[in-house]
């Protein structure tokens, strides 16, 4: 495949991850290794360049071979390194009082051809302590992870042509004609380049920097002046398509983005099986994560199913577990805890059908927590036969088995309670996601402090499965109203007050066997969307592989490539930096 049909087919790649991204790393890579430009005899009688070959040739033959260039290229370039074409040691010596640019990191991109913004200083402000560079100077980001992310550039637009920036960059100065800093940047910038580097940075993790050495002496593609000019022109043309490429995705995303709301919002209007399946269009994507939120939502509002006029109402529903809790009231089966608030009507989420009634989480339940046996008493876990369970658990789709195991005397000493099956357990707190997720237990367990538990009254019929329903849809709501501080946590308090629009038993039953059944059709989508991003990208990835392929070309002379009998590096006569 060529690189024109790589563009002209590039919807077959569309939606692989990062496929633009692909594309502009394919474009630099095939730059420096030639397949981008043509080689034209006329280049060779450039008198820069014929300058320049005839001395390093001859270097060639004062130096033993030995490096090794990655990858090969047309015959009518040199494999050299950047300090056969400048220096990496740059001081500038200008007078003090002159305005100069002074860059620090934030202020060089990542990606090609961004200009580099600057601050203005004087001389004198920033001579000492920070790096130096000046007009056409190309920079690279030496540190993590600005090296592995591609932050590189060539100083342009300086202040007096003088510039000063972070310690965090190598300097790359021509110091002949024969070579184009834009070429130069082409190279920092292709993805071989940096993967070649990695290996070679020292240090501790997070301050690990790529050597000067790496910078100025690994092996560096030379083509003849004027075909890196012709490779710039015809990157910079390659990466501006990429651009319309990605303007033009990013309009078809939202374009896809409205039509997928669109039908969200008709389906939850009225969610017919017509309306559901707009939802699995072949124009456009439903982002799973979306509808299944979609789905909660409709089944908390009563807009799922239609309400069957023969079902007892809620409110005898909710008149029964109040009486069942006046009569649980000091028994061991019902927690005394603080009562939840009372509440009006005009605070309620949304609009729910006739037949149901709004209540608090707590009103319906019973809600408690646990605690940690002491870690330095071994008697409350050495001989553990209680399964013990943290909040971490509570990203499982079903809690199985403990986490850990505690003594019955461990359960005495800190009258932890032992959970039925069926109990929802509520992550109070964690970082990322944990907070705020709920999970049914299906063993008999006790909890530590960071889980609150949801238990069904006595004697009450168990609605665990609606309400594990409406904890899920309010996941996003919880979390907002964690508290905040290092680290942000919900109370049982806060739990226990959660709104929740009670339909009659039986619709609960219908709601979350329908929920059930949609799920079921949102994990096959999301099934079918995995497949096909990886699908996208698998292929991406050969074609890739294809153009860029490491595999050295065959001459049809059978001749070997003039250069690549290389030296190696000479030790350094510079002085060290400091």
């Amino acid at each position: 495949m060529t690189l024109q049909t790589f563009f002209e087919k590039f919807d077959l790649f569309a939606d692989a991850p990062n496929a633009v991204a692909k594309m502009r790393e394919v474009v630099l890579e095939l730059a420096v290794r030639g397949s981008l430009s043509e080689q034209r005899e006329s280049d060779q009688r450039d008198k820069a360049w014929l300058e320049f070959i005839t001395e390093f040739d001859q270097r060639l033959l004062d130096q033993p071979a030995g490096l090794d260039p990655p990858f090969d290229v047309p015959e009518t370039w040199r494999w050299v390194c950047l300090d056969d074409l400048g220096t990496t040691r740059v001081r500038n010596d200008v007078s003090d009082g002159i305005h100069v640019s002074f860059v620090p990191m934030s202020m060089i991109s990542a990606d090609y051809r961004v200009p580099v913004l600057s601050e203005e200083k004087m001389w004198s402000e920033v001579k000492k302590g920070f790096t130096h560079f000046a007009e056409g100077d190309v920079v690279l980001a030496k540190i993590t992870p600005c090296f592995e992310n591609a932050k590189s550039a060539v100083m342009r637009n300086l202040i007096n042509g003088i510039g000063a920036g972070t310690t965090e960059l190598h300097v790359f100065r021509p110091t002949t004609d024969a070579i184009l800093p834009d070429f130069v940047l082409i190279y920092l910038k292709t993805r071989g380049f940096i993967s070649r580097g990695v290996p070679r940075m020292t240090g501790s993790a997070g301050q690990k920097r790529v050597p000067r050495d790496y910078y100025e002496s690994s092996p560096f593609p030379f083509p003849p002046l004027a075909e890196q000019k012709r490779i710039v022109a015809k990157v910079d043309a390659l990466m501006a398509l990429c651009d319309r490429l990605e303007a033009q995705q990013q309009q078809r995303e939202n374009k896809h983005a409205d039509l997928a709301r669109a039908s969200l919002a008709r389906f939850a209007a009225a969610p017919t099986p017509a309306n559901l399946n707009l939802l699995f269009h072949k124009s456009y994507d439903i982002v799973p994560a979306d509808l299944r939120k979609s789905i909660l939502a409709m089944a908390v509002q009563g807009k799922l199913l239609p309400q069957n006029p023969q079902d007892e109402p809620a409110e005898k529903l909710l008149e029964s577990i109040g009486k069942q809790r006046l009569k649980l009231l000091g028994s061991d089966s019902l927690r005394k805890t603080k009562p939840c608030r009372q509440f009006s009507s005009d605070e309620a989420p949304h609009a729910i059908p006739p037949t149901w009634v709004w209540t608090m989480l707590g009103d319906i339940t019973d809600i408690g927590t646990g605690s940690t046996p002491s870690r330095g008493e071994t008697s409350y876990w050495t001989a553990g036969t209680i399964p013990w369970i943290t909040s971490g658990s509570t990203s499982k789709s079903l809690i199985t088995e403990g986490d850990e195991f505690v003594t019955v005397s461990a359960v005495k000493a800190h009258r932890l309670r032992i959970y039925p099956p069926g109990t929802l357990l509520v992550a109070l707190y964690g970082q990322g996601k944990t907070r705020g997720q709920v999970v049914e237990l299906n063993i008999s367990a006790t909890i530590n402090q960071a889980c609150a538990a949801i238990c069904p009254l006595d004697g009450i019929p168990p609605m665990q499965a609606y309400i594990k329903l409406h904890l899920e849809k309010q996941y996003d709501e919880m979390r907002l109203q964690s508290a905040g501080g290092a680290q942000p946590n919900l109370n049982v308090q806060k739990i226990k007050e959660v709104f929740v629009s009670l339909p009659p038993l039986a619709e609960q039953r219908r709601i979350v066997a329908k929920v059930d059944q949609l799920m079921a059709l949102v994990d096959q989508l999301e099934t079918q969307l995995a497949s096909s991003r990886a699908t996208a990208k698998n292929l991406l990835e050969a074609v890739v592989a294809e153009l860029t392929g490491e595999a050295p070309v065959v001459r049809a002379n059978g001749a070997s490539h003039p250069s690549l009998g290389q030296r190696p590096r000479k030790p350094s006569t510079k002085p060290p930096e400091g």
